[in-house]
């Protein structure tokens, strides 16, 4: 209980609809609890007394179907708004899983499996919505069963003579906590296991269908199958363990109440209870143990409600690092001078990726950066829009820190193109506004014909209106890179970063696109990350990284003029090339 209490909130929203899932849950606690060991008490009797005149025996029948009618409506009703209620904390808690996502700094992001990420998003919030609903159900209406029951029993025990002994049966209700309290500690154990072994089938398929061409490609077909076979066989194992555990609660309370009936029988007969008030004690012995062995189940799903809270919480709990500040400096329109003074970064602690760097390019410059993998490059053009936070130092534009500005109006100011473009599964023009949502046609496909895309965009079955599919899946590698460049181009930000934009183009689409870029980094500062010495012809700086550090500065005929790293890679390339 105290453990899933903060997720209470939840129910706030739904309100309405859980007081009425709970009116009629106490409705079908008496109805079940009290009425049904009162009709073998007082309706059963007059039904099989032959002295009783008919016309008072079908007066008392009709009491059958009326309580029974109660009984179902209500649990109807309750079943009906607790699952509404269910549903609509399932959204709730959904949403706010997928909005801490968009709001956690993108290392977070990378350091996890998008598979494990999904299946708690979507896994586990279900399992917790199904434990929240069944305990708002149950946790209400079995424990006013089992009252209507001791208090109906009790009132028996007060108005018979000799009930008060036969209740001494009661004496084995308190045994059936041990076997709950058992088997709720080892579901617990066991939900954890399962839980992260879903994470991982999620994670698996995931990888598979991203990799399916690479799959078949070099037969890996058989492997893959292989591989999840063994997956799913571990998640099975894990999963009977729970089933083995939870199955074997119910025979156990199950046989500590045929004890408890079969000693009311021995002391019945020695107290000479009438038939009647025998039948009336069983029933509402009956109506006492069904609702504990309900109990125990719900104990059991709070166990497991228990091992998912622990894996959201990793998300819902983790920190947003990289948020507005309290007092952002009001930004318009940047014009783009980059500073980078003593900068430090790491990705883990102790392993900086960026080390004391100092950097200053002014507006309008064609900045590129190059080195060997792993020397910064990417890291560094990163901070720019802030998708990290640095350890140490500062990263400035126009001299504000990058830190000192509303992130909507810092990252308004950049426009990006990675190497590995990603277009949403929606049309071309939906994914080109992506750019500038405000943008008219005109301008729409004025940016399509900067970036060479529109005549091929034409070209598709529903020209601008085309659904390009998961991740552009219907778009070759050229054309999503050209979807993705008429972004920037829409865009008309200060401040260009392109990751090597050409790379998946053909030479002739990539020189006329050399040619269109060269128009639109006019006026503009512009970082390139080079992984090829061909794209950056134009470059007016070049920044030489090596080992987290900026080792040379300058152009390429200063740089290559006085040898090192610059001139070894250039020529091992050009070599190559």
């Amino acid at each position: 209980m105290q453990r899933i209490r903060p997720y209470f909130r939840y129910m706030k929203t739904v309100r309405g609809p859980l007081i009425a899932a709970m009116f009629y849950a106490v409705l079908f606690g008496i109805s079940s609890g009290a009425s049904l060991p009162a009709l073998a008490k007082y309706v059963f009797p007059v039904i099989f007394d032959h002295l009783v005149p008919r016309n008072m025996v079908y007066e008392v029948v009709l009491a059958i179907p009326l309580v029974f009618l109660i009984r179902t409506w209500s649990s109807y009703r309750n079943g009906y708004f607790i699952q509404f209620a269910g549903l609509k904390i399932l959204e709730s808690l959904r949403v706010e899983y997928f909005s801490k996502l968009q709001r956690l700094p993108l290392s977070f992001i990378q350091n996890r499996s998008s598979g494990d990420l999904l299946s708690r998003g979507l896994a586990d919030t279900a399992q917790l919505q199904f434990t929240l609903t069944i305990f708002a159900n149950d946790g209400v209406k079995q424990p006013l069963t089992l009252i209507s029951a001791l208090g109906y029993l009790a009132w028996l025990a007060y108005s018979t003579h000799g009930v008060g002994v036969v209740l001494v049966c009661f004496l084995i209700l308190p045994l059936t906590i041990f076997p709950i309290r058992f088997v709720g500690r080892k579901v617990l154990k066991r939900a954890q296991q399962v839980q992260s072994q879903l994470g991982d089938i999620t994670g698996f398929f995931s990888e598979n269908l991203a990799a399916a061409r690479e799959v078949r490609a070099f037969g890996l077909e058989d492997r893959e199958i292989k591989r999840f076979g063994t997956q799913t066989n571990a998640l099975v194992r894990f999963q009977m363990k729970i089933v083995k555990y939870a199955q074997a609660l119910t025979p156990a309370i199950e046989m500590l109440s045929a004890v408890g009936i079969a000693a009311t029988l021995a002391l019945a007969y020695g107290s000479s209870i009438d038939f009647a008030t025998f039948m009336s004690i069983v029933f509402a012995l009956y109506m006492c143990y069904d609702p504990i062995k309900k109990l125990g189940f719900i104990n059991t799903e709070l166990k497991r409600a228990s091992a998912c809270l622990d894996r959201l919480e990793v998300v819902l709990n983790a920190p947003v690092t990289i948020r507005d500040p309290e007092n952002p400096v009001p930004v318009d329109r940047l014009r783009g001078e980059v500073a980078f003074q003593d900068v430090t970064f790491a990705y883990q602690q102790g392993e900086p990726v960026l080390n004391k760097v100092f950097a200053n390019i002014p507006a309008g410059t064609v900045c590129a950066l190059v080195g060997p993998s792993g020397a910064g490059k990417s890291t560094f053009a990163n901070l720019v829009p802030r998708f990290y936070e640095t350890v140490s130092g500062r990263v400035t534009i126009d001299g504000i820190d990058v830190r000192d500005m509303r992130l909507a109006d810092l990252r308004r100011n950049i426009a990006l193109v990675s190497q590995d473009p990603v277009l949403f599964n929606d049309t071309i023009y939906n994914n080109l506004l992506l750019g500038r949502p405000d943008a008219t046609r005109a301008e729409v496909e004025q940016a399509a014909r900067d970036a060479f895309a529109h005549d091929f965009i034409l070209a598709q079955p529903n020209g601008y209106d085309t659904l390009v599919g998961e991740r552009g899946a219907s778009l070759s590698g050229g054309q999503k890179q050209r979807v993705a460049l008429a972004r920037a181009f829409l865009r008309n930000a200060p401040i260009l970063i392109l990751d090597e934009a050409t790379s998946a183009l053909d030479s002739e689409s990539e020189a006329s696109i050399q040619a269109a870029l060269k128009k639109l980094v006019v006026g503009k500062t512009v970082l390139i990350i080079a992984h090829r010495f061909s794209t950056i012809r134009d470059a007016s700086l070049i920044q030489v990284f090596e080992h987290g550090r900026i080792v040379a500065a300058g152009s390429h005929a200063m740089l290559y003029e006085s040898g090192g790293l610059y001139r070894r890679l250039y020529d091992g390339q050009t070599a190559l090339g």
